[in-house]
């Protein structure tokens, strides 16, 4: 019963999540802002108000698809929230400015995350290699090699949660700050915020369960 309450959860909770911002962003993206102002007019105030004029504002393809490049010091608006008016695309933009104001302020979680990108991206490629073999050969030395790597990528997505919060965070601050937004709009901005911030929390829950699971699984081997 117990396993079978575990799989549901590691896939209701992406699933659900997924929906969640999903029928969110919808909803709001039909939703005009007062001020008539794009995701990219958004972008750019905020960035002039927080002197980041070396940061760019493009238009990428997709449907949010929208982040932040560290690297080239780009915030990326997927078309609609560029070039279109509304509550969701304000939102938006102003999140992934937030990343960009974290850069320039070298917020302490972002340049952490930032330093783990290349551990995670090779952990978890390779922690299940070792996974599989070290349960199928029952050989908990290797099982214990990919546990410490899938650990890795569980820290990064760990590490992420305070990096989204605060930029959403920042977010708020700045449309509300700035008079982008009105009072009455404050509710919608947060919703398509909190939304997306769902989508985190449910992959690293999902992460966190299942590095659990497998820990569990190697202490059975090792009294084995």
């Amino acid at each position: 019963m117990t396993t079978i309450i575990y799989f549901v959860l590691i896939l209701v909770l992406p699933l659900y999540a997924q929906f969640k911002v999903k029928s969110t962003y919808k909803k709001f993206s039909q939703v005009g802002a007062r001020n008539g102002m794009t995701g990219a007019e958004v972008a750019r105030m905020i960035l002039d108000h927080h002197g980041l004029y070396d940061v760019r504002v493009v238009p990428t393809q997709g449907v949010l698809s929208d982040h932040y490049n560290p690297a080239t010091k780009t915030v990326a608006l997927s078309e609609s929230n560029y070039y279109e008016s509304s509550l969701a695309g304000i939102a938006v933009a102003a999140h992934e400015v937030g990343h960009a104001i974290q850069h320039a302020e070298a917020y302490s979680f972002l340049t952490f995350r930032s330093k783990l990108v290349p551990v995670a991206n090779i952990s978890s490629s390779a922690s299940w290699i070792f996974v599989i073999i070290g349960m199928l050969a029952q050989l908990p030395g290797l099982l214990l090699v990919g546990i410490v790597l899938l650990a890795a990528g569980v820290l990064f997505q760990v590490v992420t949660l305070p990096v989204e919060f605060d930029a959403s965070k920042r977010a708020m601050q700045e449309v509300t700050s700035l008079g982008i937004i009105g009072s009455d709009e404050e509710r919608p901005a947060r919703k398509v915020l909190n939304a997306a911030a769902m989508t985190y929390v449910a992959a690293t829950a999902v992460a966190v369960l299942e590095l659990v699971r497998l820990l569990l699984i190697f202490k059975s081997m090792n009294e084995d």
